[in-house]
């Protein structure tokens, strides 16, 4: 039930974003496009929903987890990477990359591993960037997440949501 939900709102996602595809048909693949689509409505919602459990949730108070205690923007951002971490998957898998034959619990933990090396390359390329280079802090952010943007599509492709046959694109 959970699952035909989730394939009627992909193919519901995915018409909406094909319609906005035509300009780019000469730069990009369908698949990437829909890649970077569905990348930047989740980027929106992680926005939205860091606001509401530092805001609202939080309320910017310290998180007690017994051998750590938090602060409320950290403990803000873990929460949000879990849950945006789910809803990216969610879209990978229905939006994106519709075709894998992979089971479902192989791909959520290969793109849960993908996840956390992207967020190790954000960390590295901003202190390699930043303090290294001495690149500002938010224009070397960008720089960063494009390269992991790049390097994230290809992980998914061929070790998240990889095919028997290569042609995922359709």
């Amino acid at each position: 039930m959970i699952r035909r939900l989730f394939i009627y709102l992909g193919k519901k996602i995915r018409n909406t974003i094909d319609f906005f595809y035509p300009p780019f048909r000469k730069y990009v693949s369908i698949q990437f496009f829909r890649y970077g689509f569905s990348g930047v409505l989740n980027l929106v919602f992680s926005w939205f929903s860091y606001f509401v459990f530092y805001q609202f949730i939080i309320q910017k108070r310290l998180v007690n987890l017994l051998i750590v205690t938090l602060s409320g923007h950290v403990a803000s951002l873990v929460a949000n990477f879990i849950l945006t971490t789910f809803t990216g998957f969610l879209l990978q898998k229905y939006v994106t990359f519709t075709h894998s034959e992979l089971k479902g619990r192989k791909q959520l933990v290969r793109y849960v591993e993908v996840a956390i090396f992207n967020l190790f390359v954000n960390y590295l390329g901003l202190k390699i960037l930043h303090e290294g280079a001495g690149i500002f802090p938010s224009v070397a952010n960008v720089i960063v997440s494009i390269i992991t943007t790049v390097i994230s599509y290809f992980l998914q492709k061929i070790y998240t949501f990889r095919t028997k046959n290569s042609e995922s694109s359709k």
